[in-house]
């Protein structure tokens, strides 16, 4: 198949290296640093069981790709750019791509789908589970063996069909573990429930996660989407993931941590704690402790902010403090 992949960060270099492996047609669109290295020693790929250098292409922008590719010839797009970012990305991929080329949204939270489906005829949900890192230009880091990790599909806003069938049978070729959920949308909100976290250890720490202010984001998630009778499916964790050191070392953090690790000056919390204070006010239910985690790290990412420079007891104060 021909894949472009928008976003080659961690998820989204790893995933485009491994199709490549596996003898599929792949471009990527990154940042230039990160391209500029891809073109020049080619991308590294760091892994439990060794090191790979795969050479595939990378541009900066969407413009520049379109006089590479046919855009008829595109199987699929997969979207691994940050959620604050999504919509930017789509306007420039409707520029040159054809409304019916198949979105593939590999990404946290559950706006990506809906954003794509106002541009693109064909959308799927993308369940990722991958434990990597993009820590530095041209090295990007899959923490998990024997396989890279877990990508379940689903058309969106629900639904099977041949096409999402046949990418998982090349995820799973790729050395991804993939399954086809007929409603995926439920599992994309089982994940942005659990992903609430990611404030908390971007914020605090990865000694905070699964702490008391881990907790109590849940448990206010939870409430907010019983009172909007969303349905969450939390997917089962697959023992094909099985996390461990890359070169010696453990991953340092996820998705968020390693946005303010590199000072990209974005972070995509308004898309996970935001929003379940967005569905909270949406139905008067209070989310202090998803509003404090959300403007937390927004401030954190504007202002340039160490990950983990945060104390998790001033963070919970500071909700007390809101409700009083």
């Amino acid at each position: 198949m021909r894949f472009v992949v928008l976003g080659a960060g961690a998820v989204g270099g790893v995933l485009g290296a491994r199709l490549a492996q596996s003898g599929h047609d792949v471009h990527l669109v990154g940042r230039r640093v990160h391209v500029d290295a891809i073109g020049a020693h080619g991308l590294r790929v760091l892994t439990p069981d060794g090191e790979d250098v795969v050479r595939l292409a990378a541009v900066t922008d969407i413009a520049t790709l379109d006089s590479l590719v046919d855009w008829a010839e595109v199987d699929a797009v997969v979207l691994c750019v940050k959620s604050h970012d999504t919509a930017g990305a789509l306007r420039e991929l409707a520029r040159y791509a054809d409304s019916r080329v198949p979105i593939l949204c590999a990404q946290n939270g559950v706006a990506n789908e809906d954003a794509a489906l106002r541009l693109f005829a064909n959308v799927y949900g993308v369940l990722v589970a991958c434990p990597s890192a993009y820590l530095e230009p041209g090295v990007v880091r899959a923490y998990s063996s024997p396989v890279t990790g877990v990508l379940d599909i689903g058309r969106y806003p629900h639904g099977r069909d041949a096409f999402a069938a046949q990418v998982s049978r090349v995820l799973s070729g790729a050395g991804y573990g993939s399954e086809v959920y007929p409603d995926i949308t439920a599992y994309k909100y089982g994940k942005l429930v659990t992903n609430l976290g990611n404030a908390v250890e971007a914020l605090c720490g990865p000694n905070a996660r699964g702490g008391n202010l881990d907790r109590l984001a849940m448990d206010e998630a939870r409430t907010v989407l019983f009172s909007a009778g969303i349905h969450a499916e939390f997917a089962p964790v697959s023992p094909l993931v099985q996390v461990r050191p890359v070169g010696g070392e453990r991953r340092p953090g996820g998705s968020s941590w390693q946005s303010l690790y590199r000072h990209t000056g974005g972070i995509e919390t308004d898309y996970l704690n935001g929003e379940i204070v967005r569905i909270g006010r949406l139905h008067g239910v209070p989310t202090p402790v998803n509003a404090e985690l959300q403007r937390a790290a927004n401030r954190l990412a504007a202002i340039g902010g160490e990950p983990g420079s945060v104390s998790e007891l001033d963070l919970l104060r500071a909700v007390v403090d809101g409700r009083g």
